[in-house]
């Protein structure tokens, strides 16, 4: 028997290329996201009996930063990576995995971002490829957040 479209939607991954990125609730266009990552660091506890019970693990949460990449073809007029860049303050951003209609689904919600690093595109009279901007953060206080 033939899955409906509900059971499809919901068995199969969602598109990578189908994404938002809001910064302090302003729409922003990139063209790459990479680098989100939230982790748990660990503690390995060996007591007096760790030869016969095992060890103990326990798992922490730090709001430590982490590089996240964001890249974006370079347009006339767009000041905001600049901008934001000279402002040295720390944004909130929000990075969601929207579905065939353009909802999202899933985001990754950072409470703190700050930008670091911006990268000049690679200039080559030898190619036709698109002037890419790279903007390096360092992002605290990730949360994942399921939105269907």
């Amino acid at each position: 028997m033939p899955l409906s479209k509900q059971d499809q939607r919901a068995s199969y991954p969602l598109a990578a290329y189908n994404f938002r990125v809001t910064v302090d609730g302003t729409a922003m266009r990139f063209a790459k996201v990479s680098g989100l990552a939230r982790e748990h660091q660990t503690v390995t506890y060996r007591h007096g009996l760790s030869f016969i019970e095992g060890e103990q693990i326990a798992k922490y949460y730090i709001d430590k930063y982490v590089s996240v990449t964001l890249e974006q073809g370079t347009v006339i007029g767009s000041k905001f990576l600049h901008e934001w860049l000279e402002r040295k303050t720390k944004c909130a951003m929000e990075v969601s995995l929207c579905d065939q209609a353009g909802l999202p689904v899933i985001a990754w919600r950072i409470a703190k971002a700050l930008p670091v690093k911006l990268s000049a595109p690679s200039l080559d009279a030898r190619t036709s490829e698109v002037a890419i901007d790279s903007l390096e953060i360092k992002a605290a206080g990730i949360s994942i957040v399921h939105l269907s």
